[in-house]
């Protein structure tokens, strides 16, 4: 008897599993769309596109980007949503839309614990501090000397009011009582491009954001906002090192479906995208772009933002940040 009902128990796990992978094979025609809620050419797009053909690899399924860029990442996650919850509709976002906007807006179009639920990391993403080659300070305790030294604030730029740059920001001010302008662009690339051009001091940024302007010498890294040194960029301390307390930002990348979605379906889905993270081909790109690949559980995915929306809500509410 309790031989029957094992392998009963085991055939009726089988078959869920396989059904939710039948559901995706059904129609082959229809493809998997990972949604970015950001424009092309960004690290977030790159990283969907680098993940798209192994991940389709992976489930037997063309898998294509849709870039669906604007308010603060709220009409990417809404064509997530207004999708059918059948797994293949994947949102693959930063940090900033998952956990950050919460606090940022009050009427937000989207709640993440009802609407959505977690299914994979794809990667660890650091920020480190930059500023243009012609500035003098070889460190940030150089740095911020000179800006303590300064009659008028410096200008720092971020990606935008409440973005991780913009948080880091805070976190470093608040870990040196030195205040700093700050100059919020609408995105990474204007911002990037006045610091090249001189018109800033300083900007925080994502490593795969910036490797190749400090590889090719346009940019100086000063400081790293991690707990551990970056593998390609060695020489570079962090903030720690330097003396600067609890500056320590990721701007994690991770995919998350409809709340709709089933239990089945969710588990089918994390599994491909541990191969697709897994792949030696996408995750050697991944790595040599400066990001950390990773992949998790969806209950591990759950935990980070859980603990992600705590902390920075906190710094948001404190410093009274609003995205107007």
């Amino acid at each position: 008897m309790k031989k029957r009902i094992l392998l009963k128990t085991i055939a009726m796990g089988a078959a869920l599993a396989f059904g939710a992978g039948s559901v995706l094979a059904q129609n082959n025609a229809k493809p998997v769309r990972i949604i970015v809620a950001f424009a092309a050419g960004g690290p977030v797009d790159a990283m969907a596109r680098t993940l798209a053909e192994p991940l389709g690899r992976a489930l037997g399924k063309t898998v294509i980007v849709e870039n669906k860029p604007g308010a603060s990442g709220a009409i990417g996650a809404n064509e997530v949503l207004k999708a059918e919850a059948d797994g293949t509709t994947l949102w693959l976002t930063s940090v900033g839309a998952a956990a950050i906007n919460p606090a940022l807006f009050p009427k937000l179009s989207y709640n993440m614990q009802k609407d959505f639920l977690p299914v994979s990391l794809a990667a660890n993403n650091v920020e480190v501090f930059v500023v243009n080659v012609n500035n003098p300070a070889k460190d940030a305790v150089e740095f911020m000397a000179a800006a303590k030294a300064k009659k008028e604030p410096l200008p720092i730029a971020s990606s935008g009011k409440g973005s991780i740059p913009h948080l880091a920001l805070l976190q470093l001010e608040y870990s040196t009582g030195v205040d700093m302008l700050h100059v919020p662009y609408n995105g990474m690339a204007p911002a990037l491009n006045d610091l090249l051009g001189g018109q800033v001091s300083g900007f925080f940024a994502d490593v795969p954001a910036v490797m190749a302007q400090i590889k090719g010498g346009k940019l100086r890294a000063l400081g790293m906002a991690s707990k551990t040194r970056h593998p390609l960029l060695a020489d570079v301390k962090t903030f720690e090192e330097q003396g600067f307390k609890s500056v320590d930002t990721n701007n994690w990348y991770g995919f998350f479906a409809s709340s709709k979605t089933s239990p089945e379906m969710i588990k089918t889905l994390n599994k491909a995208i541990q191969q697709a993270v897994a792949d030696p081909a996408a995750n050697s790109k991944m790595t040599q772009s400066g990001a950390e690949p990773k992949s998790t559980s969806p209950e591990e995915l759950g935990a980070m933002l859980a603990a992600d929306t705590e902390k920075w809500a906190r710094l948001v509410k404190a410093r009274n940040i609003t995205a107007d």
